[in-house]
């Protein structure tokens, strides 16, 4: 289904019945990244998955900023009758999620964060900015097929290589779904080096967290290591055996983990209502 406000018109989907999870997929992805979830791990769970800017079927005639976006999506969500739900994101969808959760709090129940960041402070955010905005030009000068030969051999997907053929064949099939324009226009717009940095307001973000990195990904061990010692209320996961992204790499854990965080809140509900 689609929902359009201004000039982009967001692709979403809704699937099964229950307590509501909105699920937001990373750079180069789309809804069908949580294919593997809604099947097998989605019990009680009414999911709804959403085609960021730039990916997927979502289509924006102007660049869309984080908040831009948050925006877009809280209107989407208000429109469905969601006036509190549970926020999953993973990568960029995991900064995505992020910032809505510090723009529009009184909307979420909880906050799950697959191999996120609270974004780059200083020069560091600049040089992001910079390598973003390059990037972006090497996505449509050199072709959407030469972008993810390079994507897929970035350090960050290196655990990926052992996975089974067909993984990764789909896998790529998500990444080749996508646009030059679109890719270019996400890194423009919601890229690292784009949204605001949330470091300093995590301490007062009074959500319950559920914080997910794979052992194999140190780099973002260590960011929600760092996380983890400022957010109140949080739960921190390094599942074994993963890199960044856990819900590919190991489907079963990732749904068990969310499924079971998911029903421990309704749980804990249930018994301070008693």
């Amino acid at each position: 289904m689609y929902f359009t406000i201004d000039d982009a018109s967001y692709w979403y989907e809704v699937h099964g019945e229950g307590v509501p999870l909105v699920m937001l997929h990373g750079f180069t992805g789309s809804s069908q990244t949580w294919s593997e979830f809604i099947c097998h791990h989605s019990e009680g769970v009414q999911v709804i998955v959403v085609d960021l800017p730039g990916h997927g079927s979502t289509t924006i005639s102007s660049i869309r900023t984080m908040e831009d976006c948050c925006r877009d999506l809280r209107a989407l969500f208000l429109s469905m009758g969601l006036d509190q739900f549970h926020l999953a994101g993973y990568s960029m969808g995991g900064r995505t999620a992020l910032s809505f959760a510090m723009l529009y709090p009184e909307l979420l129940k909880s906050l799950i964060l697959e191999s996120a960041s609270p974004g780059l402070e200083g020069q560091m955010r600049e040089d992001r900015r910079e390598m973003d905005a390059k990037l972006a030009r090497r996505i449509e000068r050199g072709g959407l097929s030469a972008f993810v030969d390079f994507w897929e051999q970035l350090p960050l997907f290196e655990s990926q290589k052992q996975l089974p053929s067909h993984v990764r064949a789909a896998v790529r099939e998500e990444r080749m779904s996508q646009t030059e324009e679109g890719l270019a226009q996400s890194l423009r717009g919601m890229g690292t080096g784009r949204q605001p940095s949330w470091w300093h307001m995590l301490c007062g973000l009074s959500l319950p967290v559920l914080l997910l990195a794979g052992e194999q990904d140190e780099k973002f061990v260590k960011i929600n290591q760092e996380m983890a010692e400022k957010l109140p209320l949080h739960t921190l996961k390094i599942v074994a055996g993963a890199g960044h992204a856990i819900h590919v790499e190991k489907p079963g854990k990732f749904g068990k983990l969310v499924s079971g965080f998911i029903k421990n809140y309704s749980s804990s509900l249930s018994l301070h209502k008693d």
